[in-house]
């Protein structure tokens, strides 16, 4: 589980395809810091570390991961968005993170706004997958609050430190994210959808 808040954006620095799987080699200030077996977020992708050398570690992607979400377009020298999972006793500073992408979405606009910016991403229409005015949603793996919730598109304000921290600094219009949709939501919906099946029967 995470929380949303990135803790920095590594580097890639080699990609390695083994059949439909995809080894992704990271450079990062806490690489030395990490287990094998360990859990980290990429890009809001939970994936495990399977081997670790001299400030840079490997995980590998497999074929359903590389469809779901945009890490099959990486290359040596891209940012990504990482967190380490949460503590049982730390503070939840963003939002329930499961680390299971829902779909892609498309930066369809970016506009400055006196310090900050605002993001405009639009998806294709799945069921589910819907988001509210004020609400949360991960999108590469930062959790961020909901601005202008309409129909399968949506818009982000993010803040210098935000910008300057995770890899918004380098999207533009046309760049492909990862979304993860509030959890909490997903279930009130299910949970409409067997209510009312019930009463239909």
């Amino acid at each position: 589980m995470f929380s949303g808040i990135v803790e920095e954006a590594g580097i890639v620095t080699k990609i390695e395809k083994e059949q439909d799987n995809m080894h992704i080699t990271i450079h990062c200030s806490f690489a030395s810091e990490l287990k094998i077996d360990q859990s980290v977020a990429h890009n809001g992708v939970c994936l495990t570390v399977v081997k670790k050398s001299d400030g840079e570690y490997t995980v590998t992607a497999i074929r359903e991961t590389l469809e779901k979400s945009n890490l099959g377009t990486l290359e040596p020298g891209d940012w990504v968005n990482l967190e380490r999972s949460m503590k049982i006793n730390s503070l939840l500073d963003g939002h329930l993170v499961q680390g299971h992408v829902d779909q892609t979405a498309i930066c369809t606009e970016i506009k400055e706004a006196g310090g900050s910016w605002y993001y405009t991403f639009e998806y294709l229409p799945v069921t589910r997958n819907i988001t509210v005015e004020k609400g949360s949603i991960a999108v590469n793996g930062v959790s961020l609050t909901v601005v202008n919730s309409k129909d399968c598109n949506f818009q982000t304000a993010i803040i210098p430190y935000t910008y300057e921290h995770t890899n918004f600094c380098k999207l533009q219009k046309g760049s492909i994210v990862n979304l993860e949709f509030d959890i909490i939501g997903k279930y009130i919906i299910r949970y409409s959808e067997i209510y009312l099946d019930s009463n239909h029967r």
